[in-house]
């Protein structure tokens, strides 16, 4: 083979070598989720929407953003350095925080322009306000009321960071994943809170033992109630009887009064028809009187 053919074999490989790649350099594809930034010489061209895109070989290139959910973190193990606080009452708490956020479609020039990629947006935004912001809402709870308003804690860190937060970002949600407080704190809240415990269950057990006595209370209460009831039921009774008997006694008095022969009428009624067994001198013989001539 000649010098000459050589040449021109070497020549159409590498003419066929730069057509491949400027065939496959025309093409590129961006996925769901994300957005490409179109340079022309490094300039901004446009933004490329999901899908097949086409671009002039060598003098056009392609950056994907990512406008899905990205999550950072604080105090993971193997993540950034432990988020440390405290607390109103200057109790020292370890916090493990996790902050979500997304790049929204229209904001993907800025983001480029200003950032270059979605670290250096991170790294700008919210890794320099979002931990700052945290402690500052922690430092206004002291640490007993922190644990027990935990979600209205969370709330309002979740708010100030959004608000805190500035650039083409959206912060979707904080999350207080953990607070850890000093090992003594936590020995010191146990103590107290069985202290409380204990306090409550005397509070109830004298609460019950005043129910009871009121319960006693009421029912003697009762019992004098219904014994008064039954005195004044008898008393009534004694009364009524009595004035009865005076009526009665008076009914009888007028009558014997008004006739004089009514004793010796009751008398006659009431004697059985039998002579006393044995008189004294001076009786006389019941309901026998002398005759007149």
């Amino acid at each position: 083979m000649n010098m000459g053919r050589v040449i021109t074999i070497g020549i159409a490989a590498f003419v066929g070598l730069i057509g491949t790649l400027t065939l496959f350099g025309s093409f590129y594809t961006v996925d769901q989720g994300q957005r490409g930034v179109l340079l022309t010489n490094g300039a901004f061209t446009s933004i490329a929407e999901p899908g097949l895109h086409f671009k002039a070989p060598f003098f056009q290139s392609v950056v994907k953003l990512s406008t899905q959910q990205q999550t950072t973190y604080w105090g993971f193990k193997d993540t950034r350095d432990v988020m440390q606080a405290y607390s109103k009452d200057q109790q020292a708490a370890d916090m493990r925080v996790s902050v979500t956020y997304h790049v929204s479609p229209d904001q993907v020039e800025d983001v480029y322009a200003q950032y270059g990629s979605l670290e250096v947006l991170e790294e700008r935004t919210v890794a320099r306000t979002a931990p700052q912001t945290i402690k500052t809402v922690f430092g206004q709870y002291d640490a007993v009321s922190v644990i027990q308003s935990r979600n209205k804690f969370n709330s309002e860190v979740s708010r100030a960071v959004i608000e805190a937060v500035r650039g083409p970002i959206v912060v979707d949600s904080v999350q207080i994943e953990n607070i850890d407080f000093s090992d003594a704190y936590e020995q010191a809240v146990e103590a107290r809170m069985t202290a409380q415990v204990e306090v409550q269950k005397q509070e109830q057990t004298l609460q019950q033992e005043k129910i009871k006595a009121d319960i006693a209370v009421t029912q003697a209460k009762g019992r004098a109630d219904s014994v008064k009831a039954e005195a004044d039921a008898e008393a009534y009774k004694v009364k009524a009887e009595g004035e009865a008997q005076a009526e009665a006694i008076q009914a009888r008095a007028a009558a014997l009064g008004s006739n004089p022969t009514l004793v010796e009428l009751t008398k006659a009624e009431r004697w059985d028809g039998k002579l006393p067994t044995s008189m004294l001198p001076s009786g006389t013989v019941p309901f026998l009187e002398v005759g007149r001539p």
